[in-house]
């Protein structure tokens, strides 16, 4: 079973992910996309990538939603609703498991899917027009993503995959070590067919899907953690402190973010990989 996510961390990171994501990636996945693409987002959770993604294709579109937890889907779905609404647009419920969102570049048909993410083989991504993920491959294994590779025929779009690169500041003789042991904890398995790729997921994606005949293109998307955002920092901090050695740095760490003077940058690569015939 993979791992679990909770879903008021994931809507505190949200508006991080938005600004980090690279929006050049994003552009270049809808020109080649079709004037109605069906895209299959995994591990969407609460649907922050839609919220993100599908104004910047700017046409009517199909999402598939795509977690192992119904419980964050069913959250995708309202705060999806919520945001449509807040912007001024029509929303309607053609079946109880359908939401259409008539966005004036064209209606946004969402659906969800429950399943386990563990084996790619084992999702219908025939359907797919594209293939997209965040925050996803770095807790996968490299038979995961190899599996990936090998199944697909579309674009595969993933953002914000952890790459190693990231410092708190001010500076703290345990920074080392705590980035030593959370890297560690990155690295153990998630649930995803083997160890994870942790920082090492972007390379590995890379390496697959030039492989298998795509074209790979990857840009720098860090989490710009300024120390006025003391909730964030404080939270990201606590979260890097997973084991007894690191409580001196935690609470060090933990007054700094109080006093708003708790800074961060963390590292992450998009990737796209398109098949060679786009």
């Amino acid at each position: 079973m993979t791992e679990n996510f909770d879903g008021d961390w994931l809507a505190l990171r949200e508006p991080f992910d938005a600004r980090a994501r690279d929006p050049r990636l994003a552009a270049r996945l809808a020109a080649v996309l079709p004037s109605r693409p069906h895209l299959y987002d995994l591990g969407a959770g609460t649907g922050s990538m839609l919220r993100w993604l599908a104004p910047k294709l700017n046409r009517a579109q199909h999402w598939t939603l795509v977690d192992a937890d119904a419980t964050l889907l069913q959250r995708a779905f309202a705060e999806i609703e919520e945001r449509a609404i807040l912007a001024g647009w029509a929303t309607t419920w053609p079946r109880s498991t359908t939401l259409l969102v008539h966005s004036p570049a064209g209606a946004w048909r969402v659906e969800a899917l429950v399943a386990d993410l563990a084996e790619p083989h084992g999702l219908p991504l025939d359907k797919a027009d594209a293939v997209v993920c965040s925050a996803l491959c770095d807790l996968v294994s490299a038979r995961w993503v190899r599996g990936m590779a090998a199944s697909l025929k579309v674009p595969f779009y993933a953002t914000l995959n952890v790459d190693g690169r990231e410092a708190f500041l001010p500076p703290h003789p345990l920074d080392r070590v705590i980035a030593n042991a959370f890297r560690r904890d990155q690295q153990r398995n998630k649930g995803f067919a083997g160890r994870a790729l942790g920082p090492s997921a972007p390379a590995a994606m890379a390496r697959e899907f030039r492989a298998r005949n795509f074209d790979v293109v990857t840009a720098a998307s860090p989490w710009i953690v300024h120390p006025s955002a003391s909730v964030f920092a404080h939270t990201l901090a606590q979260g890097h402190a997973s084991t007894a050695k690191a409580a001196p740095w935690a609470r060090d760490r933990s007054h700094q973010a109080r006093r708003g003077k708790l800074g961060a940058r963390i590292g992450h690569t998009d990737l796209l990989a398109l098949p060679r015939s786009q």
